[in-house]
């Protein structure tokens, strides 16, 4: 199988609230692709090391935790938002919190606990093809993949879809708080040695600000299917 032409990957990357979840999973459904969300692959190994009772800030049990971490994605019968399983357990709504996020963000800057999940991320290509959603997706773990979107927005439009989304799940938040920490996160990802966030020389720009959602579909399928 060696010889073998790898599966196509579509990578989609952008800061958090730029509306990568929802357009992967659509892109995806259209394609008939798999689904790699590479953001809750770090929200997955935040929640079971807090399962654990593990310190955040000790790299060698959190780097012991992402290599024995399991995690599924099984695609909602109801064609609803995908379900991540972590070790069995269904944990797609605890992996929305703003605490799963801060715990990703802090584990996802550990070299170690990136290196753990590339190969995970990696076995995910499979035929048909892999539409890959994340922020180093087009930049570090595909940096080969023949289709690459950078999809970004005005922070101020990003908290509002995020308030927006909390707001839907019965949390309780504030748009300014959640602005601040949406352009915090910013500078911490964009500033950070390890596969900080920018997009890939070769990926499509797409600034999503004011853009309903099938436009941003179209736009992106037409990268994949011009």
């Amino acid at each position: 199988m060696s010889h073998a032409t790898p599966a196509p990957v579509l990578t989609i990357d952008g800061p958090s609230g730029s509306g990568k979840g929802t357009i992967s999973a659509l892109v995806a459904r259209h394609l008939g692709w798999r689904l790699l969300d590479s953001g809750a692959l770090y929200r997955a190994v935040g929640y079971a090391a807090g399962m654990e009772g593990l310190d955040l800030s000790d790299v060698d049990a959190v780097t012991r935790c992402a290599h024995s971490t399991r995690i599924k994605f099984s695609a909602a019968a109801d064609g609803g938002e995908t379900r991540v399983l972590v070790n069995g357990h269904d944990a797609t709504d605890e992996l929305r919190t703003e605490t799963a996020g801060a715990a990703a963000s802090a584990i996802a800057s550990m070299p170690s606990v990136r290196e753990a999940l590339v190969a995970l991320q990696l076995g995910f290509r499979k035929a048909p093809g892999l539409v890959a959603d994340g922020r180093d997706m087009g930049t570090v773990i595909f940096p080969d993949a023949a289709f690459k979107v950078f999809l970004t927005a005005s922070a101020a439009e990003r908290a509002k879809r995020r308030y927006k989304q909390l707001k839907e799940k019965g949390l309780s938040v504030t748009l300014s708080g959640l602005q601040r920490e949406i352009e915090a996160r910013d500078s911490r990802d964009a500033s950070r040695a390890v596969a900080p966030l920018k997009p890939a020389e070769d990926a499509l720009l797409i600034d999503t600000t004011g853009m309903g959602i099938e436009e941003v579909v179209a736009k992106v399928l037409a990268v994949v299917q011009p």
